[in-house]
């Protein structure tokens, strides 16, 4: 207040002193926005100085310049510059003028026009005791301006020398106004036409609350049908905010929902994303476990390579001697003598060499013998791990019958649902009786006004029919979003349902494929041995017929020997490792058996969710279907209370006839034209 006062004293040539001590102390309470110069003399240099500061200065909720003894011009500088500098609403978007007792005429009804026009921020303007309706022109232009107006909600223009002529602008107006809700015309020179004008143009403005026209020479039965008209936009305006209130909160509880709904479809897709990666992990640790077992078969088959190489070796060797032989048979038959005493020890030696290869060859078959029983342990392991598959997918047909059972489960609820929507129609059809007897009632009291409650009627039929295709509107609205949650419900547990299903017989086929690995493996372990089987037969021949270089032959059964224990090691760590792996697949089985156990818990969590979803909607719908069947009963009665008093008018009508017609014929101008 004390820059504005400052602005004021730079801005005026010459201030005034009552506006400077006003500034200075302020009538208002302290801190309000709130500028009062009643009863304040101003001049034109005033005016002017204020109409600059009052578009930059602080916003204002208030200002009061009534019985300011403005005059046209000083009032026209004044509104000029603040219509022009007002087109920006003020930070609190609430501003009230009062101009009351300045004898504002026409032009001061025309810059109210522009005023009005142009600003978007003036809520309340007070405009008592001035002279806007003695000159028409200003004052059309006035209604031209307010008609322009969507933000004015007071205009008080009591004392205002208002005729019928502009009652009927304020009519045209008021037609064009869709924000005005108090409208204070009293004691003005309204009359007959401007009542009926006014009355009229309330048929299509229905945001008006209050109208006052007492002091204006209108007939009560008008008041009346204005006071019934300014209750029916009362009531529209309760029952339009009702319905704002409980669109809000169904959208808000919708929201809501939808908020819940995402996060569980999230919460589910970061679970079904964690099972992927631990399916992929243990997808790769078995193949690199495959990995492995295929080098150590490879290991086996280049050690078989060697051996095999070994005896190509020990056969050329064979044959060189055999050669050598040959070559020393002469040298033989000349050392018999000598080698007789020779060949006795020579033979005791190879009998003992002959037990000793033969134990040597009862051990290779006993570790055969184990060998054999530990493959038949191995297939008896793969048997059982077919038998726990074979479970699962029993397990997997029973969660099926589960979900059918669930559906059906359903399909009775909505069945029980359906009857409870009958039972509570009923109840709306005895209610509604009650209320047609308590409507036969108040038609008594409504025959006393015919013309008004005509009038009164129709705008009531209008409003419900806008009403009524707007809650129509509303429905359908309703109706389809709760269509298509459902829907968009459905698919996402479409797409549950066929993603466990894949992941289930992805995980089958993964078993099945190391199945055949296993069993390939155990193929070639089996050829393996056949093998070596082989090999230690053909050893044995060829030791027989070395006999004679048994020394050499020792030497390489001892290195055999070796190997084959080697080899035997080899096979007993492979079949550990082996137990192994089937373990961590068994491990692996029970997790995943746990996995899809939360997975149907999930699932019947979203079931549970989707019928309490179901249940609201459909307590919904049948909340907007009661109030439709309410209203087209209501619009029914209405119509037939409509007929009965067009029927009584018409009766009244014929009867009004009737007796002049008969007092036409009984007065002495009805004697004479029948006499001529």
């Amino acid at each position: 207040m004390e820059e504005f006062r400052r602005g004021y004293a730079r801005l005026c040539p010459a201030p005034q002193g009552s506006v400077l001590r006003r500034l200075r102390d302020p009538t208002g309470p302290p801190g309000s926005a709130r500028l009062d110069l009643t009863t304040l003399g101003l001049s034109l240099e005033t005016c002017g100085a204020l109409g600059r500061l009052l578009p930059g200065a602080a916003a204002f909720a208030e200002v009061a310049l009534g019985d300011c003894g403005l005059s046209e011009e000083g009032g026209d500088r004044d509104r000029d510059r603040r219509g022009r500098g007002w087109r920006r609403p003020a930070p609190s978007d609430h501003l009230g003028l009062l101009f009351q007792g300045n004898n504002l005429r026409t032009v001061g009804a025309e810059a109210l026009g522009k005023l009005l026009r142009q600003n978007k921020s003036i809520r309340s303007l007070i405009l008592e005791w001035n002279s806007l309706g003695v000159w028409e022109e200003g004052f059309s232009f006035f209604c031209q301006g307010l008609g322009a107006n969507n933000v004015l909600q007071k205009l008080d223009l009591r004392n205002n020398q208002i005729n019928h002529q502009g009652a009927g602008e304020l009519a045209m107006a008021l037609k064009q106004n869709s924000s005005l809700q108090e409208l204070d015309l009293r004691w003005n020179n309204i009359g007959l036409l401007g009542g009926r004008a006014l009355l009229n143009c309330l048929h299509s403005n229905r945001t008006l609350k209050r109208l006052e026209l007492a002091g204006n020479n209108v007939p009560s039965d008008i008041l009346k049908a204005v006071e019934q008209a300014m209750n029916h936009n009362q009531d529209r305006q309760a029952i339009l905010n009702e319905t704002q209130s409980r669109t809000y909160i169904l959208s808000k509880e919708v929201m809501s929902l939808k908020d819940e709904k995402t996060k569980q479809f999230l919460d589910l897709m970061d679970t079904i994303d964690k099972q992927r990666e631990e399916i992929a992990r243990s997808g790769r640790m078995s193949a690199a476990r495959v990995t492995q077992l295929q080098e150590a078969l490879d290991e086996q088959h280049s050690i078989m390579n060697s051996l095999k190489a070994k005896l190509q070796m020990t056969e050329a060797a064979l044959a060189l001697s055999e050669q050598k032989v040959h070559g020393l048979g002469e040298l033989l038959n000349a050392t018999k003598q000598e080698q007789t005493t020779m060949a006795e020890r020579h033979f005791a030696e190879l009998q003992q060499q002959k037990q000793e290869c033969a134990d040597r060859e009862d051990k290779l078959l006993r570790d055969l013998s184990a060998a054999t029983d530990k493959n038949l342990l191995l297939r008896n392991q793969v048997d059982e791990l077919e038998k726990k598959c074979k479970v699962q997918q029993d397990q997997l047909f029973q969660v099926k019958q589960d979900l059918t059972n669930t559906t059906a489960e359903l399909k009775l609820r909505v069945a029980q649902a359906e009857e409870r929507l009958e039972m509570e129609k009923k109840r709306f059809k005895q209610s509604l009786e009650d209320v047609e007897s308590l409507r036969l009632k108040e038609v008594d009291h409504m025959a006393q006004h015919l013309e008004a409650s005509e009038r009164s009627m129709q705008e009531r039929i209008q409003r419900l029919e806008a009403i009524r295709i707007a809650l129509e509107e509303e429905l359908s609205q309703v109706k389809a979003a709760a269509l298509t949650e459902r829907g968009q419900a459905e698919e996402e547990l479409m797409k549950v349902r066929s993603q466990a299903r894949l992941e289930e017989q992805q995980r089958l086929e993964h078993l099945e494929e190391k199945l055949r690995l296993m069993t390939e493996s155990r193929d070639e372990a089996q050829n393996c041995c056949l093998k070596q089987k082989q090999m230690v037969a053909d050893a044995q021949a060829k030791a027989s017929q070395l006999s004679l270089h048994a020394d050499g032959l020792r030497r390489r059964l001892e290195q055999l020997q070796q190997d084959l224990s080697s080899k035997e090691e080899e096979k007993v760590i492979e079949v550990n490792k082996v137990k192994v792996e089937l373990q961590e697949q068994i491990g692996h089985l029970q997790a995943e058996r746990t996995a899809q156990e939360g997975l149907r818990e999930k699932i019947a969590a979203l079931e549970r969710q989707l019928k309490a979803l179901s249940s609201n909607h459909r307590e919904a719908l049948l909340d907007k279907e009661s109030e439709i069947s309410m209203l087209l009963e209501k619009l029914r009665m209405k119509e037939a209370d409509i007929s009965r008093m067009r029927e009584e008018e018409a009766q009244r009508a014929s009867f009004l006839q009737n007796a002049i017609m008969a007092y036409v014929q009984g007065s002495p101008l009805g004697t004479r034209t029948s006499r001529k």
